[in-house]
């Protein structure tokens, strides 16, 4: 296994210093990105889908929780007693919501799984983020992970709700905090896609992943 050239620390500085200097561009870049984000149009959801919820069915305004802006992860189905490890792993990411809470914005999950499965895999992964079933409801379909995962915004204004923005696949891959992290490391994520020296550690990616209890 290759590792980085060792050099001394006025070389490691003036790299470092290069490198920074492309990092506050990408800074600069998303920071744009998320100002046209925010420009972005909206359109009113008048969809009623009813979900299945620990406490009883309740409405897409109900997952709000009283607040304004509502995040949505789709969790997907992979069938029973199946479990994706992705979206299992990217939940495993979300920390405390409170400081969402504080700027008026609640976030949930919602899968096309039965109710039961949910608060089964739930509790034995200990995770306290707000789970809802949206099974037999074109909730999925309807926000574009046809069957798969991805993750929603939403806006609601009086009784009116209203979808803001969506992404999947990378757009998601990118908010996981383990990733972020992986990124700053010299052998990155270790997977084959990545643009990394000859000699790096590398593997196919997915196939490493697993639930948090499996490793």
């Amino acid at each position: 296994m290759n590792v980085p050239p060792i050099v001394s620390a006025e070389q490691w500085r003036a790299a470092r210093e290069e490198l920074l200097v492309k990092e506050k561009e990408a800074t600069r870049a998303l920071d744009a990105l998320a100002a046209e984000r925010r420009r972005l149009p909206m359109v009113e959801v008048d969809q009623p889908y009813v979900f299945e919820g620990p406490e009883g069915p309740v409405s897409l305004a109900d997952l709000f929780e009283g607040r304004r802006q509502l995040i949505v992860y789709q969790f997907m189905d992979n069938g029973p007693e199946d479990y994706c490890p992705g979206c299992a792993s990217f939940t495993d990411n979300v920390g405390r919501l409170e400081h969402l809470h504080a700027r008026d914005t609640s976030y949930a999950c919602v899968s096309d799984m039965p109710l039961p499965q949910l608060t089964a895999f739930w509790q034995r992964m200990g995770w306290t983020v707000p789970v809802y079933s949206s099974r037999g409801t074109s909730f999925g379909l309807d926000c574009g992970t046809g069957g798969g995962f991805g993750l929603s915004v939403f806006l609601r204004q009086d009784e009116a709700v209203y979808r803001t923005y969506f992404t999947s696949g990378r757009g998601v891959d990118r908010l996981r905090l383990d990733f972020n992290l992986l990124d700053l490391t010299p052998f990155g994520r270790q997977e084959e896609w990545e643009d990394s020296p000859e000699g790096w550690p590398r593997t196919k990616p997915y196939t490493w992943w697993r639930l948090h209890d499996e490793y």
